[in-house]
């Protein structure tokens, strides 16, 4: 088993986790003007992206330069990871790559602890990715405690690029924000991610 054969039943069941769906849990939360005019790159993008219509081209092309613009805003004091090997518990299938994760250490060579945010990429519907990432924030969960950084929160987003959706995993408890957010609103977005790296969402 892996990452990718989790839906979110599944993973609910499996680790016997605390649902909780609410609209606009992050809705409160202020934009973040981005530093590198990040509205002006994806506006050339995002229409690029879209017309390919792969997950290969809509992270390369749109969340890339998304989570590219959140390590700016914290001064490269947080690192980004794409498409690495993130086996934490083979036995409970916590096991696979994961597309991007997102560690609170500022060390770019390997991943360090604590991992804060993971996003999974998918071609469409975002909610398709849901148990996916659900089970990739467990792993970091236990990611995290095994070298002793056991941070209150680990957060996750599913996106098709265009589209994004915001998970947050509290011990047992997670909390799904029903609600989508447009790339249309990427400084909503970027505000929403920073919260994430602040522990304050």
């Amino acid at each position: 088993m892996a990452y990718s054969n989790f839906t979110l039943e599944l993973v609910v069941t499996t680790f016997q986790l605390e649902k909780v769906e609410s609209t606009g849990i992050f809705s409160e939360i202020e934009p973040v003007a981005s530093i590198t005019d990040l509205t002006t790159a994806l506006a050339k993008k995002v229409p690029l992206a879209v017309a390919i219509g792969t997950k290969k081209a809509r992270s390369e092309l749109i969340v890339a330069d998304v989570l590219v613009e959140l390590r700016e805003h914290f001064n490269h004091r947080i690192s980004l990871f794409s498409g690495i090997d993130f086996s934490v518990d083979v036995e409970n299938g916590l096991t696979g790559i994961c597309d991007f994760l997102v560690s609170l250490s500022p060390g770019q060579l390997f991943l360090e602890a604590p991992i804060i945010t993971l996003v999974e990429a998918k071609n469409a519907e975002p909610k398709l990715g849901l148990g996916q990432c659900v089970a990739e924030m467990i792993a970091a969960q236990r990611f995290n405690s095994e070298r002793g950084n056991d941070i209150p929160c680990v957060y996750g987003t599913t996106t098709s690029g265009t589209e994004w959706q915001f998970l947050k995993l509290e011990r047992q408890k997670l909390s799904i924000d029903i609600a989508d957010y447009q790339i249309a609103e990427c400084e909503k977005i970027l505000g929403i991610l920073s919260s994430m790296i602040s522990q304050k969402a």
